[in-house]
């Protein structure tokens, strides 16, 4: 059975992440990553380390097309991966340091409710975590495979069907074993190459590897063995054998399943400094995309070539793919939030809406930018893009000052805000005066919150909440928008069937520095009509 954890606390995780006061004050100033190495030090690990000639066989393998891998590495994409890093812009040593972080915060956390945890006195505990699945359009035809993030953030392995077993004894030992699809010569004719449980440990730097035919009567053996608390997200397992086993050990053994995301989500939460620098490349190449993009715009295009250009501009940068479905919306189709059909012709006289970002290394971007089709604003867009402009500016002036120091507190005062402005414009009436009832009136016109947490998902760690305190590490966006229905009789007709957004992706650095990872990308109004004049003039 599964026993649903509330919503923890995210002092009760942070407390389980380092257990004494002087760990805790550590954890607030350096990043999971950096946190885990200094734990390491004084904990027990058994990751083995491959000999050098293991390494240089494998190295000799690769080079001289003797083995293929099923993911790309720095022997085989040097342009893409750098020495020692498993995947770009991360260390192998990394995902070994988050492996033992969590299974450390887990251990604490069940300790810190005394002898029993669970309604068991184990002090063991074992966490399964399942990859992606391959899915499918139709037949036999696939969609572009994804890995699992949580599953990518603790592996690096971007392979399906794959699964990965944590565990930590009563000592502190942290042990990871990795179940991956064995070679088969005629499967890898049609997909491509696997990697194999054979050399899974060596480029994983896991402790053990087998075949997935495997997983279950090594997982039994475990439970018997250290008779362990057991963790398994169970609604978000798409592997149907793992979660099959994971409910057969329950009924063998009878611990309870408990879920593994919150922990997980906390520590994806505070990005490290490689993954920072992951965020400030894919947000880069989205804002260089997005400029050419804007720049091109002409009035006779479609929505769906904007959109086009956009996935084409990102991945002639060496993204991935789009981090998600744009909406790229002309004229009233900006008044529907997320509207993405991006079927229609852009008119003379429109604002266009696109919202779009890329993923790079497993990390995304998320900007969205309004800008006239023909290059210069009417009097009516001018004043509202100029006030969300305005708006959008003191929303990232007030992070992490009163007001702002929460994105619940920052939405609450955005919304305050531009009741205010919509007030000053005639838009709102002006017996209004109320706190409430002013930012009551700014969420009508802006009906969805202006952030969200941002990292290896779009609308990353989702169950981490939005009133948590922020501080360095964290990324997210900013993204007041003011929607106006074409229907309304409430406004001026001028100001009908207008939608503007304007979202940024927000970095607090190491430094406790409030850093625009989009700032690159154009958004001042004069600099928007100027950079339509530069291109036709070219």
């Amino acid at each position: 059975m599964m026993i649903a954890l509330k919503r923890l606390p995210r002092s009760l995780l942070l407390r389980a992440l380092g257990s004494s006061q002087q760990q805790r004050s550590k954890l607030h100033t350096k990043s999971p990553a950096q946190w885990c190495k200094t734990q390491q030090t004084t904990t027990t690990t058994q990751t083995q380390t491959p000999s050098e000639d293991t390494v240089r066989s494998i190295v000799d393998a690769l080079r001289n097309g003797q083995r293929a891998l099923g993911q790309p590495t720095s022997i085989t994409h040097p342009h893409l991966i750098r020495p020692n890093e498993l995947v770009p812009g991360v260390e192998l040593t990394e995902f070994q340091s988050r492996r033992t972080c969590l299974m450390q915060g887990l251990k604490a956390y069940a300790e810190s409710f005394g002898d029993e945890f669970n309604g068991r006195a184990a002090k063991s505990h074992m966490l399964v975590i399942g990859a992606a699945a391959k899915k499918y359009m139709s037949g036999k035809i696939p969609y572009v495979f994804r890995q699992s993030s949580d599953f990518y953030y603790l592996t690096g392995c971007l392979e399906p069907d794959s699964v990965l077993l944590l565990t930590i004894d009563e000592t502190g030992a942290v042990q990871s074993t990795l179940f991956m699809r064995p070679k088969d010569p005629h499967a890898e004719l049609w997909d491509g190459p696997r990697t194999g449980p054979e050399y899974a440990v060596h480029l994983f730097g896991v402790n053990e590897a087998y075949s997935i035919d495997t997983l279950s009567q090594t997982l039994e053996k475990r439970v018997v063995q250290l008779k362990p608390h057991l963790w398994f997200d169970l609604k978000h397992s798409e592997l149907p054998n793992v979660t099959e086993t994971m409910l057969g050990l329950c009924q063998s053994e009878r611990p309870r399943l408990l879920p593994v995301y919150s922990f997980v989500e906390n520590m994806r939460l505070i990005k490290s400094p490689a993954e920072m620098q992951l965020m400030r490349r894919t947000c880069e190449i989205a804002s260089l995309a997005f400029n050419e993009v804007m720049a091109e715009t002409r009035p006779g295009q479609s929505e769906h070539q904007l959109y086009a250009a956009i996935d084409y501009k990102c991945r002639m940068r060496n993204a991935s793919y789009l981090a998600y479905p744009p909406v790229v919306a002309a004229g009233k189709n900006a008044t529907v939030i997320h509207y993405v059909n991006n079927t229609q012709l852009l008119q003379p006289q429109e604002l266009l809406l696109m919202d779009a970002g890329c993923e790079y290394g497993g990390y995304t971007s998320d900007i969205t930018r309004t800008w006239p089709v023909s290059g210069q604003f009417t009097d009516a867009q001018r004043t509202l893009y100029d006030m969300m402009e305005q708006l959008q500016k003191e929303a990232i002036e007030l992070i992490m000052q009163p007001g702002g120091e929460t994105l619940d507190q920052l939405f609450e005062t955005t919304c305050f805000k531009l009741g205010k402005y919509l007030q000053e414009i005639g838009l709102v009436g002006k017996h209004l005066s109320e706190y409430k009832e002013l930012a009551s009136q700014g969420y009508k016109f802006c009906p969805h919150h202006v952030s969200h947490y941002l990292g290896m998902d779009v609308h990353d760690t989702p169950h981490v909440p939005r009133n948590t305190r922020l501080q360095p590490g964290m990324v997210f966006t900013v993204e007041p928008g003011i929607y106006i229905d074409e229907k309304r009789t409430d406004v001026p007709p001028e100001f009908r069937g207008i939608g503007i957004r304007i979202e940024d992706d927000i970095l607090i650095n190491e430094q406790g520095k409030v850093e625009v990872l989009t700032a690159s990308c154009i958004k001042e109004r004069r600099a928007l009509e100027n950079v339509f004049k530069v291109k036709q003039t070219d």
